[in-house]
């Protein structure tokens, strides 16, 4: 983990270069395609969807209020968000273009005001800042 400092122009600037972006995506949707066929199913995507810290945040809901059931509920949700077609299994094109989806509302929550927040180091968001950086390099 590292704090970085970044804004929505950093993340959005990262998710307009297809390449970039498309090879990062890829990248992580390699890493949890445990048996390399192709798609991730619901087990294969399920620590990296428990990652968001559902289960110490349960995105705002009193953590007595949830229960285990309405918790699988919610993972099983978010899982549906990245199988577009309801097919039981998200494909490569599912998950870049929901992860698309995800970082531009990333990027739209952070606005333009630099912020400073700790991220994972191999995650989107330090992947736009180390782009950012090197391009800032580069340019000096």
């Amino acid at each position: 983990m590292s704090v970085e400092i970044l804004d929505g122009t950093t993340v959005r600037s990262f998710v307009e270069d297809e390449g970039a972006f498309a090879a990062s995506v890829d990248s992580r949707f390699a890493a949890l395609d445990a048996d390399h066929d192709g798609l991730l199913s619901y087990a294969e995507m399920s620590r990296e969807l428990m990652s968001l810290r559902v289960l110490e945040k349960h995105f705002g809901v009193d953590g007595g209020a949830a229960g285990p059931a309405e918790l699988a509920a919610l993972y099983r949700g978010l899982f549906a968000r990245f199988d577009r077609d309801g097919s039981g299994a998200v494909d490569r094109l599912e998950f870049r273009a929901e992860m698309r989806e995800v970082m531009l509302a990333v990027a739209n929550g952070l606005g333009f005001l630099p912020v400073q927040m700790v991220v994972e180091e191999g995650s989107f968001l330090k992947v736009a800042v180390d782009r950012e950086l090197g391009q800032l390099a580069k340019a000096a």
